[in-house]
């Protein structure tokens, strides 16, 4: 009987104690595995703290979304239909034989690779020379639509200069797509024409390319000068005898003499668009730089001849010869070369600076 007792008395104690540990051990892993929860939580929740703005080595790793690259077309996409610059809308089929209604466009009909299907051009079409040796229509404000349509053109693209207008409605009656792109005479001008010239052609990858290219030059340089440091500057166009007149504020040539450090007669004189140049007010401006279209020097007989116009010869840049002459189109034309244009005029503004401080 007491054997019995003691057998049970074990069996119960060893029950007792093996429930105990098991108690003991369920409790053990309980806390691990919440100690594991607790960490794990913790360490996923890094990476939030990671990606913060805090840390810059971080933030650097984020993946930016880039813009794609552009490509420029191989061909022309074609059927295109634009609104032009007036409000016409237009559609183009074909561009196999363009005919550009003055210089610029035609510059930039060339500089977007589509020279090849131009059939001829307006007498100001002076670049580049393959332009200027094709066959011509005339003048841009003085097209007449028979000479026109005799090169049966599948495009014909201007700027408002065009005209007249009769011979555009005629030409637009005759089936003619005729399209009428901007060319303001601003900083943003020629990177604005050589757009509309591009998506009128079917070409605009190649437009927004050859833009951004000429965006980036004249952003490049582009000088930031103290005003009593920039040279005065009159941009004059000059015809023989006849027409001699100080370009405006309305003239491309004012947007470029300001960007190239200089500082422009328009302002002092408070000319829009032209005044006939008078030795008082060219003496009152004391301009140090005279800027010319070339042919209009060469048709007064160089700067000699240029010397002789209106009190020109007695201001300071007619004492010291100061007088810089480039391509008309070039000059004038705001066209796909001003970005080579505004670097070569700071380079010479520069250059006849010093020699004023110098003397």
């Amino acid at each position: 009987m007491k054997f019995k007792c003691r057998n049970i008395f074990f069996i119960t104690t060893t029950i007792f104690l093996f429930l105990s540990l098991a108690s003991c051990s369920s409790s053990e892993t309980e806390k691990i595995s919440s100690t594991q929860e607790t960490e794990v939580s913790s360490t996923s929740s890094q990476p939030e703290s990671i990606t913060s703005s805090d840390n810059p080595q971080s933030a650097s790793a984020i993946p930016v979304e880039e813009a794609d690259p552009v490509i420029p077309e191989p061909i022309p996409i074609l059927p295109v239909t634009v609104i032009d610059h007036i409000g016409n809308t237009v559609t183009i089929n074909s561009v196999e034989r363009i005919i550009p209604l003055d210089g610029s466009v035609a510059e930039v009909v060339f500089a977007l690779n589509l020279g090849d299907n131009v059939v001829a051009t307006d007498r100001s079409a002076t670049w580049p020379p393959e332009a200027s040796e094709l066959p011509q229509i005339g003048y841009q404000r003085s097209l007449l639509a028979e000479s026109i349509a005799g090169f049966a053109p599948t495009i014909l693209i201007g700027t408002e200069i065009a005209g007249p207008e009769k011979t555009l409605e005629d030409l637009r009656r005759l089936g003619y797509p005729v399209v009428i792109v901007p060319s303001e005479s601003t900083m943003q001008g020629p990177a604005d024409k050589i757009r509309a010239v591009a998506e009128a052609l079917g070409v605009p990858n190649r437009g927004e390319e050859l833009a951004a290219m000429l965006e980036n030059s004249i952003a490049a340089n582009t000088q930031m000068i103290d005003e009593q440091r920039r040279p005065i500057v009159a941009a004059l166009y000059i015809r023989g005898t006849g027409t001699q007149l100080v370009l405006g504020r309305n003239s491309a040539t004012h947007w470029l003499i300001n960007a190239a450090g200089g500082k422009n007669v328009a302002d002092i004189l408070d000319i829009d668009q032209y005044k006939t140049i008078t030795a008082e007010s060219l003496l009152r401006a004391e301009p140090d730089i005279l800027l010319v279209p070339s042919a209009g020097l060469d048709s007064v007989g160089g700067i000699d001849g240029l010397l002789e116009v209106g009190g020109i010869s007695q201001t300071p840049a007619g004492i010291n010869r100061a007088v810089l002459a480039y391509d008309d189109q070039l000059l004038l034309g705001n066209g796909p070369r001003t970005g080579d244009l505004l670097e070569q005029l700071v380079k010479d503004f520069q250059a006849i600076a010093m020699q004023i401080e110098n003397n």
